[in-house]
């Protein structure tokens, strides 16, 4: 687990932030809502701007022109999180990229576009149990 996750308590952070998701359907038997690893990057930088600061990752996506990303980062410790049963009540999954042209994230005024579309790399999406 890395020193910064813990110290910022960024798996209640996230916690919080999947809490947070409003329901489309209440009740549905499909369960809560998903969000990508770049929605819950994107939440952590407009709510938690200090605890994510001391990461030092740019936000990511398509153009960044860095390899490692808080996307990334977020991802990367939820999956490690989740598989040792430290956050039993965030479940994770993929996004396919089959049939998936282009997905776009609004951050503030700025249009954040994944990288991973057009890949052979998944996106990560988790939600509350």
């Amino acid at each position: 687990m890395s020193n910064n996750w813990a110290l910022h308590d960024l798996g209640g952070k996230v916690t919080q932030i999947l809490s947070e998701v409003p329901d489309a359907a209440e009740d549905h038997h499909l369960g809560r809502p998903f969000l990508t690893a770049y929605q819950i990057a994107i939440a952590l930088v407009e709510r938690f701007p200090e605890s994510v600061q001391d990461l030092d990752y740019p936000l990511g996506g398509l153009g960044t022109g860095q390899q490692n990303s808080l996307a990334q980062y977020v991802a990367q410790n939820l999956s490690r999180e989740i598989h040792a049963g430290r956050l039993p009540d965030i479940e994770g999954g993929f996004l396919s990229n089959q049939y998936l042209n282009d997905i776009t994230f609004n951050h503030g005024s700025e249009l954040v576009r994944s990288s991973l579309t057009g890949t052979k790399f998944t996106l990560s999406m988790y939600r509350l149990r």
